[in-house]
């Protein structure tokens, strides 16, 4: 993610009405056009739009019942089906316009929690920083979502989830021997980012049902990814991890524990770290040499990788899948994301929905009194909504 700099402006939203919900035939996501049900039902939270994790923070609050308003530019022409952009309430302001900042002001007096992704300095410039925010609403919660974080020498650069993992030590430790490999967009600006804020902004939220003061949430890509190390910066200090790719048990390094390709070009994974699970494997694979026995004997992983891979390209995922799914091995078959949809697991747990014809994660995590459901977005006028939320709960 590139953090925005200003908000394009064009013209202020007046007199647009809500527009209908488009309603879904599947029994999964019939709930897009109901009212909220889920934990957060009542959450009054105003959102500038961006892009990447911002959109995916709050599209998580959304099907968790949050009422979240998205304040956008003129002229985005947002789509509303958008699989990050469900749940909302979208409005089109004009945010270098003195009466536009004028209304997302009145809406903030009401809101109970902020969230945005720009740059360090641009929300103060148009006249909406916390200062000012929370001197109208004193409960608040002002989430900001930024690569670099709010403070620090690289806080006003521009940047993307690979730059952010690069100075934490999360990307050298991901890839082959040869180089580091990103792992897509994840551990940045979604693990690191997206999560990190959600996880930020309700605790504040939590805490301002108790003091009754609002605060600033600043949540930092590098901040995240770095917390996400946690277990590794644990494991070096025992003297359990090396810093070279490849070398240790979950990087790839391990015989027990890694990517194998089968004999029809497609792939497997296997995690059979505990000595049960590993014998299995023995068992199910065929694994009588006795080499095998020397299990975490780093030494002797590089000889058993290159055993397992001849022993893997005798048959095809499909049936590697029929031998060892289901059992302690700690197997599955590495799916594309087409593929992912139809496994039976993945199905008989609902894991994905087709909204609009699109098929898309299901809302997560289940709740089991107060369920989460995946809403349609709609245009709204930010007149009818403020003077909504001004009138009460």
């Amino acid at each position: 993610m590139i953090e925005r700099g200003t908000p394009q402006g064009v013209t202020k939203a007046q007199g647009a009405n809500v527009t209908d919900t488009v309603a879904t035939n599947d029994p999964q996501s019939r709930a897009a056009t109901q009212a909220a049900t889920g934990p957060l039902k009542g959450v009054r939270i105003v959102e500038f739009a961006g892009i990447g994790p911002g959109p995916f923070a709050c599209m998580m609050l959304a099907d968790m019942g949050a009422e979240v308003v998205t304040l956008d530019r003129v002229g985005a022409k947002k789509n509303l089906k958008s699989i990050a952009g469900r749940g909302r309430k979208v409005v089109e302001l004009d945010l270098k316009d003195k009466a536009s900042i004028a209304q997302a002001l009145d809406l903030l007096a009401n809101a109970d929690a902020l969230i945005e992704g720009f740059r360090p300095g641009v929300m103060e410039r148009l006249g909406l920083g916390p200062d000012v925010v929370l001197a109208r609403n004193p409960r608040l919660v002002y989430g900001r979502m930024t690569g670099w974080g709010q403070s620090g020498p690289l806080a006003s650069a521009a940047g993307h989830d690979i730059n952010y993992i690069s100075i934490t030590g999360a990307l050298a430790a991901i890839g082959n021997r040869d180089k580091p490999v990103p792992p897509l967009n994840l551990v940045g600006d979604f693990g690191g980012g997206a999560l990190y804020v959600v996880v930020g902004v309700l605790a504040a939220l939590i805490e301002a049902g108790k003091s009754g003061k609002g605060q600033v949430v600043d949540a930092a890509m590098c901040d995240g990814a770095a917390s996400l190390m946690s277990m590794f910066f644990d494991m070096t200090a025992m003297g359990r991890w090396r810093e070279q790719r490849e070398s240790n048990m979950l990087d790839g390094g391990a015989h027990f524990y890694g990517v194998y390709e089968c004999k029809d070009g497609k792939f497997i994974s296997i995690g059979s770290i505990e000595p049960q699970f590993y014998a299995l494997l023995r068992k199910l694979a065929g694994l009588t040499d006795a080499d095998f026995d020397a299990q975490m004997d780093a030494k002797g992983w590089p000889s058993l990788k290159d055993k397992l891979n001849k022993v893997f390209k005798t048959k095809t995922r499909d049936e590697w899948t029929a031998i060892m799914e289901g059992s302690d091995v700690c197997f599955a078959p590495i799916l594309t994301m087409s593929e992912a949809t139809k496994h039976p697991h993945m199905v008989a747990r609902k894991v994905f929905i087709e909204r609009h014809g699109v098929t898309q994660p299901a809302p997560a995590p289940r709740f089991s009194r107060t369920p989460s459901a995946a809403r349609d977005a709609a245009s709204a006028d930010i007149g009818e909504i403020t003077g909504a939320w001004s009138g009460g709960r």
